[in-house]
């Protein structure tokens, strides 16, 4: 399948940026990681690198030295971290400890105000968060007490998700082997979501997407 990154917006779920990965890439520095690279790409592409806004992404993308490159272009991030990720603390056997409470919390702050929240889960679970968005981090008093943080996280991580689901649901594409091909449905569906997400805002309209779609073909 082929793969494509995206930068999307979490509210209107409007596609900013889209990429292509195609392997080996020419223009991406050796010692600059590729999530790191994406990401400040698609930032760039987006045109709205050093705006003020933040970027919320899984493990692969979250690094320490991507969050301290974004702080100085004033773009702040929440991510998830691997456990064994090497940005973090010797962490993970307290964890793990089984003496540990379930829904006990740790956090930790860097020198620039980034926070890292462990987050036991579950007995066996636990969840990471890298933050420079939020230099302290309160902790919910209700049963599962989440920090801040991670409740963030997760109001904030689905817009890919979702504009990806929207894709499948109504796609132009068709059995292909050509990657040309598919590159080229992929970008009619997200150029589709986006023109029915820019007509609802501008139109006031609550058009379907499906009837969106069907009128769109048929001019």
């Amino acid at each position: 399948r082929d793969k494509v990154w995206l930068l999307a917006d979490v509210e209107s779920k409007y596609c900013c940026a889209a990429r292509p990965y195609l392997g080996k890439d020419s223009t991406r520095p050796s010692n600059v990681p590729l999530g790191s690279f994406v990401v400040t790409s698609l930032l760039n592409d987006a045109g709205i690198l050093g705006k003020g806004y933040n970027v919320t992404c899984d493990n692969f993308f979250t690094s320490k030295s991507l969050i301290d490159s974004l702080i100085e272009k004033k773009t702040s991030l929440v991510g998830t971290v691997r456990n064994n990720s090497r940005d973090i603390p010797p962490i993970k056997e307290i964890l793990l400890d089984k003496s540990l409470p379930i829904f006990s919390t740790m956090v930790f702050k860097s020198k620039n105000n980034c926070t890292l929240t462990a987050y036991k889960a579950k007995k066996n679970k636990s969840v990471m968060v890298m933050s420079s968005l939020h230099p302290t981090v309160s902790i919910s008093e209700k049963k599962k007490k989440k920090p801040e943080t991670i409740e963030y996280y997760n109001h904030t991580k689905f817009g890919v998700d979702s504009l990806d689901q929207m894709c499948r649901l109504y796609s132009t594409k068709s059995g292909t082997r050509r990657w040309p091909v598919a590159v080229f449905n992929n970008i009619l569906d997200i150029a589709g979501i986006n023109a029915w997400i820019l007509y609802k805002e501008t139109q006031q309209d609550k058009i379907t997407r499906r009837q969106f779609l069907q009128e769109l073909a048929m001019e």
